[in-house]
């Protein structure tokens, strides 16, 4: 199920990180009274009552302003509202509308999208009044909220998940869904066309010709697929080093959410970067099968134990994603863009895989003689039985007698037997520990 996203925006200073933080239960936007702090995009997941949805906190909206961090902010903030389900507008009761307001709505009221007007910064009932100028902004009902205190959250959060999409369930398909990531000029656009057999896509040397997420879909024997080319998702230090600025980041993370399998793409003469891992981090977090792709290959002076070492360091920089298989391509010659199609195939079927509990819980059983569970404080964990609750990715429950008694290194040394039992190259799979007390303990 894909989850919905709700954006933050607003012009600058008006409390938008405030609020975010309070929404999500932890301090992770930067504070400070001093506007245009929050220059990146930062997207947290957050619940309330049955409803689970992704927060983006976005950089101040400022229309008029010519200024180049004002304008990248602004192209930011414009692609999570193209990229929100919801969008919660957020506006300063004590200091009043303004024209930055106003011109903020009319940009809103363009989107087409879901709009809840919240007027922030109202801790005291005396302060009610100034929500009432808020209803010329033509976006209906506004909420009095304080984001610093806490007030009035409830309220403005069911009104927010009244307008989460009905069709939010993504349908069981048969097509698979390909998200290609990866950093600006390693070569996405130059595999989507190489996969496509056109140039559906424009290829440049320039980094960061692809600014949009560009949908293609096309068969191959028989099987249908959909294919995203991303914007590049890089690092770049604006004038005189201020700041760290993502550009199209939401978009290529939101296709990362509605992928079934995840194409990293990297440049063979650069390898990893730290992006990268960042973005692998989050397919894996997202339980999305993933391949990486080592572009460029052909560039590439070799040996016999080049392409070796290049796994071992790849494999290195990736520890937490031991289970994805690595490719190395040329996109531009199509050495081995063919075999890309038959990993992704591989990939998908293994996260939607499916053990029978019987044949689980005989692997259970083997893995917990081989290697018994973990004591604590004079308690010893049992594990009683195991079942598949669901795929993509395979995830598992166990019954315990204590779900405390289970430590990291036993769950790591499960995950590594199922795989070694049953495959799962990849995907990740999640296990999960509850606890069940038989009669006889009780």
């Amino acid at each position: 199920m894909r989850k919905p996203l709700v954006a933050i925006v607003g012009r600058p200073n008006v409390g938008k990180s405030t609020l975010f933080n309070r929404l999500i239960g932890r301090r992770v936007a930067i504070v400070e009274d001093t506007p245009g702090v929050t220059r990146d995009r930062i997207y947290q997941d957050a619940e309330w009552l049955n409803y689970a949805f992704t927060l983006i906190d976005t950089g101040g909206i400022e229309p008029a302003s010519e200024d180049i961090i004002a304008s990248q902010m602004r192209r930011q903030a414009e692609l999570a509202i193209e990229t929100a389900d919801v969008i919660l507008f957020l506006v300063d009761g004590r200091e009043g509308m303004t024209s930055a307001d106003m011109d903020v709505a009319d940009m809103l009221r363009r989107s087409s999208k879901p709009v809840v007007l919240a007027v922030n910064k109202i801790d005291a009932p005396k302060f009610e009044e100034a929500m009432y100028e808020f209803y010329s902004l033509g976006l209906g009902d506004p909420y009095t909220i304080s984001s610093a205190q806490g007030l009035g959250l409830g309220d403005l959060l069911d009104a927010v998940v009244k307008d989460f999409p009905k069709d939010i369930e993504e349908t069981d398909t048969e097509r698979i869904n390909i998200a290609v990531v990866g950093k600006p000029n390693v070569g996405k656009s130059s595999l989507v066309n190489a996969l496509l057999g056109e140039e559906r896509t424009i290829v440049s040397e320039i980094p960061g010709t692809t600014r949009d997420s560009i949908d293609s879909n096309f068969e191959r024997n028989g099987r249908e697929y959909t294919i995203v080319d991303t914007a590049g998702i890089r690092r770049k230090r604006s004038v005189e080093d201020e700041t760290i600025e993502r550009y199209s980041v939401i978009r290529s993370l939101s296709a990362i959410r509605r992928a079934d399998v995840v194409l990293i793409v990297c440049d063979a003469s650069q390898g990893l970067s730290e992006q990268d891992v960042r973005i692998a981090g989050y397919a894996h977090e997202e339980g999305k099968a993933s391949v990486l792709i080592v572009n460029k290959w052909d560039l590439i002076e070799k040996d016999t134990h080049t392409m070796h070492a290049f796994e071992k360091s790849l494999s290195a920089d990736l520890a937490f994603m031991s289970y994805v298989p690595m490719l190395f391509i040329s996109a531009k010659s199509g050495q081995r863009v063919g075999k890309v199609l038959e990993l992704v195939d591989k990939s998908f079927e293994q996260a939607r895989r499916r053990i029978t509990t019987g044949q689980l819980n005989d692997v259970v059983s083997e893995a917990v003689m081989m290697n018994d569970p973990p004591s604590d404080k004079g308690r010893t964990l049992k594990i009683y039985y195991s079942t598949q609750v669901s795929v993509q990715p395979p995830t598992f429950v166990i019954f315990v007698n204590d779900t405390e008694i289970v430590h990291f290194s036993y769950e790591r040394y499960l995950e590594n037997f199922f795989r070694k039992s049953f495959g799962f190259e990849g995907t990740p799979i999640r296990i999960l520990f509850r606890s069940k007390k038989k009669e006889n303990e009780q």
